[in-house]
């Protein structure tokens, strides 16, 4: 039986009327919230008979208790789920649903549609859907999408013991008392929030709050309302959050700006985008208790977690212990002893996982990125250089909010930067790059610079998590990228 499903049951007998699960507009107990999920089996049954055995049931809903709800009564029927991101444009959408030959789609429902329900307060129809079988993995008990750098993401097909050792690890590591109030900030979509935010709460016996992301102001793109997302935290007294870097950035100028804090917090993870140790010491400065983690999809979302018996600046923290984590002589990180099942349609992954990342670990055993593999910059003099290492220099400086850097076969580097406010200019930004150079060795210096409008106002520019697409914007900055300056 699912971990999470026996913890939820043990929870319901032993504190029936404690607060589990919470939304705009419910709040359920432990027993209501175990009564739900029955609820939705039952209804879930009958639309499942429709559908080829197996195959996957699509969640495409706002965050909310319904969505844990549906989510949880698929663990409990064994039925893969495929959660649609929000951020995914239609293709992506349907690219997903047609991989993986999902049998039926749960969304919101249409008033007054046949054979809807309310599950946790939500309206939420099942649409069966005339799909081709996906080739899937044995055992797989979530597929997951992640819009990465490409337009067709790959489905990442977990299986359940996978997912609940991360989250299980989670709690051992970060302890059963951080567990208090965890309010959901990204996408329930989003595997991070999923398994590493929802999963270790519900077996440690805290409150997950999810509001929808509609209340916290988020639009098409990444980016909250962050006033509105600030407030919520204050309302619900949140004690801990998993935020992407460019988030927490725009958190912390809040607080700077508004003179409030947020002195309920406990613990915040940071993650799905390199971190500045800059950014992380500001937020503590602040009252922000920021560690910095590190994961990837294959791997059920964490791998890596500073925390606050254990953290090094600079790097993502040590492994899980459920985990291992070795360096090729190439400086890749590999990930054992048991890699994800394989993405959907393609052979099994057997054997410990290649990351693709670079990295190193210390000799206390914390690690440290320095970049994808696959972004490795060869210079005209023959240097490699990782551009994330440069960007992290640039990005510690105050006045720079973005920086992609360039440099393929060219003589020096170049970067394409967003102001952090639109009162510097280019002065400012221009010792910015000066400080950042002096912290680099002559081969990783920046050799030119343009000033560019904030990433993510075009389209299909950021990924869901918030990082830059390099090649829609390396598109879009030709001319000066490949000029010689």
């Amino acid at each position: 039986m699912s971990r999470v499903l026996a913890a939820l049951a043990s929870h319901a007998q032993e504190e029936p009327d404690g607060l589990a699960l919470t939304g705009d507009r419910i709040a359920l107990t432990w027993a209501e919230l175990a009564q739900a999920v029955a609820f939705a089996v039952q209804w879930l049954e009958p639309h499942l008979l429709k559908t080829a055995p197996g195959a996957p049931v699509a969640i495409a809903l706002d965050n909310g208790p319904a969505w844990v709800v549906l989510d949880l009564a698929l663990l409990a029927l064994g039925r893969p789920s495929l959660p649609l991101p929000p951020f995914f444009t239609a293709e992506q959408r349907g690219h997903a649903l047609t991989d993986a030959g999902a049998g039926m789609l749960v969304r919101l429902a249409r008033p007054g549609e046949h054979g809807a329900a309310f599950i946790a307060a939500e309206p939420v129809a099942a649409e069966s859907l005339s799909l081709p079988p996906g080739l899937l993995h044995n055992g797989v008990a979530k597929i997951t999408y992640t819009s990465g750098s490409t337009g067709r993401p790959k489905g990442v097909c977990l299986s359940l013991a996978q997912m609940e050792d991360v989250a299980e690890a989670l709690v051992d590591v970060l302890g059963r008392e951080t567990a208090k109030v965890h309010m959901a900030v990204l996408p329930l979509g989003v595997l991070l929030e999923n398994v590493a935010g929802l999963y270790p709460t519900l077996l440690a016996g805290g409150r997950y709050h999810a509001p929808s992301l509609r209340s916290l102001g988020f639009g098409q793109g990444s980016r909250p309302d962050i006033s509105r997302l600030c407030a919520a935290v204050a309302a619900a007294r949140a004690t801990s959050l998993i935020l992407v870097p460019e988030i927490l950035r725009e958190m912390l100028q809040w607080m700077g700006d508004t003179g409030i804090g947020l002195p309920s917090l406990g613990f915040i993870a940071v993650g799905g985008a390199k971190t500045p140790p800059s950014l992380i010491a500001a937020a503590r400065a602040a009252g922000l208790p920021v560690y910095e983690g590190y994961g990837l999809s294959e791997c059920a979302s964490v791998v890596a977690l500073n925390m606050p018996e254990r953290d090094r600046p600079g790097s993502v923290g040590r492994p899980l212990p459920n985990l291992t984590l070795t360096v090729r002589a190439d400086g890749e990180l590999v990930v054992g002893p048991h890699p994800f099942l394989g993405y959907v349609g393609e052979p099994a992954a057997k054997g410990p996982w290649r990351t693709g990342d670079l990295g190193a670990i210390d000799d206390d055993g914390f690690v440290s990125i320095s970049g994808r593999r696959s972004n490795l910059l060869i210079t005209a003099f023959g240097r490699n250089v990782a551009p994330e290492w440069v960007e992290s220099e640039l990005l510690a400086q105050p006045e720079i909010g973005q920086a992609l850097v360039f440099g393929e076969g060219a003589r020096a580097l170049c970067a394409v930067l967003v102001p952090s406010a639109a009162a510097i200019g280019p002065t400012a930004l221009d010792a910015a790059v000066e400080r950042a150079n002096a912290g680099l060795p002559d081969y990783a210096r920046v050799g030119r610079w343009q000033a560019s409008r904030p990433f993510g106002t075009g389209p299909d520019e950021l990924t869901g998590n918030g990082r830059p697409r390099r090649d829609v914007l390396r598109a879009a900055h030709q001319d000066f990228i490949e000029s010689e300056g």
